[in-house]
């Protein structure tokens, strides 16, 4: 007979979640918006109350809003609770698993907006932090070092080979800005915004 999740499983899985969410610097609110529900919504799976968190779907979409993994979520977690097998039934192999490192986090940067470019996502005088090497995923703000040494703070549409497409700027939020990817140094994933 297979074993369901208890609720201890649910409670530190939903531990997890938030433990990335808070790395990842973001609220409920700004978590559940990315993954397209409420600070509510949010909140249950963090408490457990949700039996969708054991679903590998509702996982990715959990931690891909975060920009985190499914991989990172089981190693905060933790290992679960051990199977039971029923006495005498030796079929089957066993294995101990996969085991997947986490990448050491990397240096985290800061920039302070000196204008309303990218108003109202964050307003002159809020501090950004950035972690190079992380990429943004669409709608998260990005720091772009261009090869020049110019640094733009812009937020993440998408990207191709040759192309990376930006908003923000000097015409607000909605214009869009397509720079070359040759014309680039880094673009790094804003990881918290700090408001006074």
């Amino acid at each position: 007979m297979p074993r369901f999740e208890s609720d201890e499983d649910a409670r530190r899985l939903g531990e997890a979640l938030a433990a990335l969410r808070r790395e990842a610097g973001l609220s409920q609110a700004e978590a559940g918006q990315r993954a397209g529900m409420t600070s509510q919504g949010w909140g249950l799976y963090e408490s457990g109350k949700r039996s969708g968190l054991f679903r590998p779907d509702v996982q990715r979409r959990l931690t891909g809003a975060i920009g985190a993994t499914v991989e990172a979520l089981a190693l905060v977690r933790g290992p679960a609770g051990e199977t039971s097998h029923p006495a005498g039934d030796k079929a089957g192999l066993a294995s101990a698993g996969r085991g997947f490192a986490a990448a050491p986090p990397g240096p985290v940067r800061r920039v302070q907006l000196s204008n309303d470019d990218l108003a109202p996502w964050a307003a002159s005088g809020v501090m950004l932090e950035y972690e190079p090497g992380r990429w943004p995923r669409r709608d998260q703000g990005c720091v772009i070092e261009m090869a020049d040494g110019e640094t733009r703070v812009r937020l993440y549409d998408r990207a191709d080979a040759d192309m990376l497409v930006v908003r923000g700027g000097p015409g607000g939020l909605a214009a869009e800005e397509r720079i070359a990817r040759a014309d680039t140094r880094s673009v790094s994933a804003v990881t918290a915004r700090l408001e006074r």
